[in-house]
C-alpha cells in the first residue's frame, strides 16, 4: 500500500490550517482572496471519482462545514468550489471566499494572475481564525 505525500508544490503554495478526518487543509499563499484547498490524505487521486464512495461521503461532509466556516469568517457572498487538477494533478477541492466587489467579480479567480503571499505573519493568524472556528462548529 502506498503511503500518502503531499504534493511538492501544494506545500509550497500553501500553508497548513489543520487536519479533517479525511483531508488536510490548506490555505492559499494568496491574499487576494480567501482561499482553501481540502486535500484528501489518500496515495495517488487524481480524481473526485478515484476516491471510495465513502470518502466522496467524507470529503462532501468536510466541503460543507469549511465553506460554512469560510463564509462566515469572511463574510463572503459566495463560496467558489472547484475541483480543477490541471496543473497539480493531485486531487484537491479547492474553496474560495468571494465579494462583489474583489479584483475579479464575477470572473473566476482559478488560474488568473500572479499571486499576491500573505504578509510575514498574516497567513498564519488567519489559518489560526479558521482553526478555531472549525473547532467551534
Amino acid at each position: 500500500m502506498l503511503s500518502f505525500h503531499l504534493d511538492p508544490r501544494l506545500e509550497a503554495e500553501t500553508l497548513p490550517v489543520g487536519p479533517l478526518g479525511l483531508c488536510m487543509l490548506r490555505l492559499m499563499n494568496d491574499r487576494r482572496w480567501p482561499w482553501l484547498a481540502l486535500v484528501p490524505q489518500r496515495a495517488q487521486i487524481t480524481e473526485f471519482h478515484d476516491l471510495t464512495p465513502l470518502d466522496q461521503t467524507m470529503l462532501t461532509f468536510e466541503a460543507a462545514l469549511v465553506g460554512r466556516v469560510l463564509k462566515r469568517e469572511t463574510k463572503a457572498e459566495t463560496i467558489n468550489t472547484a475541483m480543477i487538477t490541471n496543473v497539480i494533478p493531485m486531487f484537491h477541492l479547492q474553496m474560495v471566499a468571494r465579494t462583489a466587489g474583489d479584483p475579479l467579480w464575477p470572473e473566476p479567480v482559478f488560474g488568473r494572475g500572479g499571486s499576491l503571499p500573505y504578509e510575514e505573519g498574516e497567513g498564519e493568524r488567519f489559518a489560526e481564525t479558521l482553526r478555531q472556528a472549525l473547532l467551534a462548529s
